[in-house]
């Protein structure tokens, strides 16, 4: 059985992961198989992941890494603070990445909360 994902990296793809797109609908598929290999070690929530591909299909993607999926983080004067983005290589999820300016979010947790504000 796969551990479930943090919830924090599950609302995260959630999120970003649309229901309209057919790339975004593959992609959703591939969550449930999903297994954090690493986390960066300074806090941020970017998450690495590993992925059984012979249990999925690949999304319909370019070859090579690609930004699959990408929201940016307002602060309440709604200037752009961060961003957080879905990675995929070769139609797979490959990472979350968590990117923050100045004064942006320190965490997936509060970018998460600025995105839902």
């Amino acid at each position: 059985m796969i551990p479930a994902l943090p919830s924090d990296v599950a609302d995260a793809l959630t999120l970003l992961l649309g229901t309209q797109d057919a790339t975004h609908l593959a992609l959703r598929r591939q969550v449930p198989h999903l297994r954090v290999a690493g986390r960066c070690t300074c806090g941020c929530g970017t998450t690495y992941f590993d992925l059984d591909t012979d249990t999925v299909m690949a999304a319909p993607s370019p070859a090579g890494t690609v930004v699959a999926a990408e929201a940016q983080v307002y602060d309440a004067d709604e200037a752009c603070v961060g961003e957080v983005l879905a990675f995929a290589r070769n139609g797979y999820l490959s990472w979350l990445e968590v990117c923050s300016w100045d004064d942006g979010p320190a965490t997936l947790a509060d970018a998460l909360r600025m995105l839902d504000a």
